[in-house]
């Protein structure tokens, strides 16, 4: 599905990547690339695949994913609308968390798969962030918003506060699931050790090192999935490791009155 939603991106964009140095060899925008009706062939045939795997599951889990779809959408409009359009696109890249949690229990507890999601989202900002620096003058030119453009020259700052709010969110999101202490050296400690290496070295002036720290995400999200599984087999037997209502006594019934002899 995040396919669908590039291609369905570059249909919204065919016009705007023109202006736009990085994207200009786009199949889209080139003369001999694709036609628009057949991108609406390969976006139907993504959506299929998608949809094979959606009858799958269970009935919650293909509501909420559906409901994904308008998000999916409407992301290449954000660009034009708001100033922040990476906080748009990390609530709908990480909709599969939510997706996955219903997938595997049947419902949803927002108090447990929240945080996860919530670092998700923090994590998108600061990745693709990154990655919009590289075309902040063509975006400009072209009349698109991003995080790059409104952050500016504080951009390092407020990524920094956002990677604090992804690493809080990832421990949060460990002791509510009662996972191990890999996890925590993994997964939390990790992050924001990557996190700050690349906040501290990145150039954002210089779209080659943005496209570079943009790609070094990927080794990110192994640790987080190196970190998820080791704390999980390392960790707490309860699913969450939350206090739990205490059991209501037994109350016991009443002894017989004794008949008078």
């Amino acid at each position: 599905m995040r396919g669908a939603g590039c291609t369905i991106n570059d249909l919204w964009d065919r016009d705007i990547d023109k202006k736009v140095e990085r994207t200009r060899s786009r199949p889209l925008v080139v003369a001999d690339g694709i036609t628009v009706p057949q991108a609406l062939v390969f976006l139907s045939t993504q959506l299929g695949a998608g949809l094979g795997v959606l009858l799958c599951l269970n009935n919650y889990t293909k509501l909420l994913a559906m409901a994904s779809m308008p998000l999916v959408v409407a992301y290449p409009l954000m660009k034009r609308l708001i100033d922040l359009p990476q906080l748009w696109l990390g609530m709908v890249f990480n909709w599969g968390a939510l997706v996955g949690w219903t997938a595997v229990k049947g419902g949803m507890d927002i108090a447990l798969i929240g945080p996860l999601y919530a670092s998700g989202i923090c994590w998108t900002l600061i990745y693709d962030t990154i990655y919009a620096h590289q075309d902040k003058i063509d975006d400009v030119k072209a009349g698109v918003k991003s995080s790059a453009l409104y952050f500016g020259d504080n951009t390092k700052q407020y990524l920094s506060m956002i990677g604090a709010g992804m690493v809080g969110s990832l421990t949060f999101t460990g002791y509510l699931s009662g996972l191990g202490l890999p996890y925590y050296l993994i997964t939390v400690l990790g992050s924001g050790a990557h996190i700050g290496w690349q906040l501290t070295t990145v150039d954002l002036d210089k779209p080659e090192d943005c496209r570079k720290k943009f790609i070094s995400n990927q080794w990110l999200g192994l640790l987080i999935f190196l970190g998820i599984v080791a704390g999980r087999a390392y960790g707490e037997d309860n699913e969450s490791a939350a206090p739990k209502p205490k059991p209501k006594p037994k109350l016991k019934p009443n002894p017989k009155p004794k008949k008078d002899e």
